[in-house]
């Protein structure tokens, strides 16, 4: 081809644009993400309740990669309450992408909004929740859970 890289990653990016400028968010999409994330934590807080002992509890097939992992990358953060600067600011992103990404290949839906509690010590609800990728709920209630942060006192 006789575009220079510079002229070619120009027009992928017009590209891209143009196609931003085309999405609408759907409604309806929005919607069932939302009653699934719900869902999700629904099913969550009963089976917490259902167990008499949440530090046994297997929630995937790498659990014991998921805790040491997260520990390893982690190994002083506070478990609960969590605060969204934990979570989502720019320097707490830098750090939890690496983790995050270990297990892309490894968690059925990696990437799904999932409502997770920032207080484990209280219920999912609109002051206590935030939304996460499915991998990283999953790296903190795997902690909550093997530290007995779950178990009911």
């Amino acid at each position: 081809s006789t575009q220079s890289t510079g002229e070619q990653q120009s027009k992928m990016a017009n590209a891209s644009d143009q196609y931003a400028e085309g999405v609408i968010n759907d409604p309806l999409v929005e919607t069932g993400w939302a009653l699934k994330a719900a869902h999700h934590s629904e099913v969550y807080a009963s089976l917490l309740k259902a167990v008499p002992d949440p530090s046994k509890l297997k929630l995937t097939r790498v659990d014991d990669e998921l805790y040491t992992s997260f520990r390893e990358a982690f190994p002083s953060l506070p478990l609960s309450p969590l605060s969204e600067e934990d979570l989502k600011s720019e320097d707490s992103k830098a750090k939890w992408r690496p983790l995050l990404m270990l297990f892309q290949n490894k968690i059925e839906d990696f990437n799904f909004a999932t409502l997770m509690r920032l207080d484990c010590t209280k219920p999912c609800d609109q002051h206590n929740s935030i939304i996460v990728p499915r991998v990283q709920f999953y790296l903190i209630e795997v902690a909550r859970n093997r530290e007995g942060l779950n178990s009911r006192k």
